[in-house]
């Protein structure tokens, strides 16, 4: 403080241009920041929430846009912890490429987007495959729109796994993944192409040889839900965008035709348990709506995990998770796909989406939504990986994630000046404001000296 006062104190131009060159920066940083948070996925899911008009997902900000081939000879490469867009033709595959070592799991993540007011029949939905230079597969999934046929954001993956019991893919090279729809025929569907969203994550060995065998066994009892009083969070728009949530009773508002993403902290050893509520309407309704909500759960690769449809007909509903294990590197050796796929810590993503059908029946809403999550036991060490994963950290819950979860404010990179941001709410206008104050301050503190 004493060194600025000398500064002031010497050539009146030279000062108020320091002062001035000073506050311009820091009133441009302050605007900077405002709008950047102003225009993040949360801020997109709340502007078209205030429109009416739901965005159908927010793409990962910086996303390289990347056309699939048709052809694995063409395949362009991706890049694991790089986030990816692209699209996907009603009719025909497309494939990437990925050149992977011999040591670690890899895993793809393909979100297919449709438009809104586009139609898609019950079967159809996206598939996604890995195989290896000799054509070797390595790993197929599907995931569908549901019975409520209403076009919205849906994620399948792709694996390669090296294990002692599965001797096919575990060679370092080029490996490919291949997309498609799940109804390539495309009947009741809309010919037009989707966007897609693809996501490359690479898991290390671990330390020590993993245990092969099936887990152990786990409390398969459907928890009673959650009670308590509800609290509000706004959901994202996308899977970076998610909004945290811990263990309690949350309350959000859903249009039809939305979907709203959120974002669990699950440690090794820990069990979700997740029910969802939709709301009765005032003038109740004499329609249904069968799948009106789709409540899905992915694991930290965004692989699908499990899924629960709720019917609607105007009065409340309520649906729950199908019952999850614990958390455990070895639930990679189940047979069952969604204990399986809760391989990993990490956060797991809740995505819930209202049919758009329900609007023709019981109007625009939005309809009151409550998600009970209940997160028991105690976190444990986990496998003791021989590495860092790619993205750093995507299987691992740190004492961020769980910071973030208790504000409810998604971790952006660790930048605590965006954090406080978001928590306050602080948008581009009164970022202006604050650039101003700075610049009013910087001024006093001249006519002082």
């Amino acid at each position: 403080m004493r060194g600025r006062c000398r500064t002031a104190r010497g050539p009146r131009g030279g000062a108020w241009s320091a002062l001035s060159s000073t506050a311009v920066r820091l009133g441009a940083v302050a605007v900077l920041l405002g709008a950047t948070a102003a225009v993040g996925p949360g801020a997109a899911a709340a502007a078209t929430e205030a429109s009416g008009t739901p965005a159908p997902y927010a793409f990962t900000d910086g996303a390289r846009s990347i056309e699939g081939a048709r052809s694995t000879a063409e395949a362009p490469p991706l890049e694991p912890g790089t986030a990816y867009r692209s699209s996907l033709p009603s009719r025909g595959k497309v494939s990437y490429s990925l050149r992977l070592d011999a040591t670690s799991n890899a895993y793809v993540s393909v979100t297919a987007v449709p438009s809104p007011g586009s139609t898609v029949s019950v079967i159809d939905g996206l598939k996604v495959s890995v195989q290896d230079a000799q054509g070797n597969s390595c790993s197929d999934d599907t995931v569908s729109f549901g019975a409520a046929r209403s076009p919205h954001p849906i994620a399948a993956w792709g694996r390669r796994e090296i294990s002692p019991t599965k001797p096919l893919c575990r060679s370092a090279g080029a490996y490919y993944v291949t997309v498609e729809r799940a109804d390539p025929e495309g009947e009741g569907s809309s010919p037009d192409a989707w966007d897609l969203e693809l996501l490359a994550m690479t898991e290390p060995r671990t330390a020590k040889a993993a245990a092969t065998g099936a887990p152990g066994a786990w409390n398969s009892a459907t928890p009673q839900p959650l009670q308590g009083g509800t609290e509000r969070r706004r959901g994202g728009a996308g899977f970076t965008g998610a909004t945290p949530l811990d263990q309690g009773v949350w309350r959000d508002y859903i249009r039809p035709g939305q979907t709203l993403f959120y974002a669990v902290p699950a440690d090794w050893g820990q069990q979700l348990a997740v029910t969802a509520d939709l709301g009765s309407i005032p003038s109740g309704g004499t329609g249904y709506t069968p799948g009106a909500l789709d409540l899905a759960l992915y694991n930290p690769a965004r692989g699908h995990t499990a899924g629960v449809s709720v019917g609607y007909d105007g009065e409340q509903a309520s649906g729950s998770l199908p019952p999850l294990p614990p958390v455990d590197h070895a639930n990679r050796n189940a047979a069952v796909a969604q204990v399986s796929a809760m391989r990993f810590a990490g956060s797991y993503y809740l995505v819930a989406h209202l049919a758009d059908s329900v609007a023709d029946t019981f109007g625009d809403g939005p309809f009151a939504m409550t998600l009970r999550v209940r997160v028991s036991g105690e976190p444990r060490g986990g496998p003791g990986y021989a590495g860092e994963s790619v993205p750093e950290g995507a299987f691992e819950v740190s004492d961020q994630d769980r910071e973030a979860a208790a504000e409810g404010v998604p971790v952006t990179g660790g930048d605590t000046a965006m954090r406080v941001l978001a928590v306050g709410g602080i948008g581009t206008g009164s970022a202006l404001l604050v650039g101003l104050g700075v610049w009013t301050v910087l001024a006093r503190r001249r006519g002082v000296a």
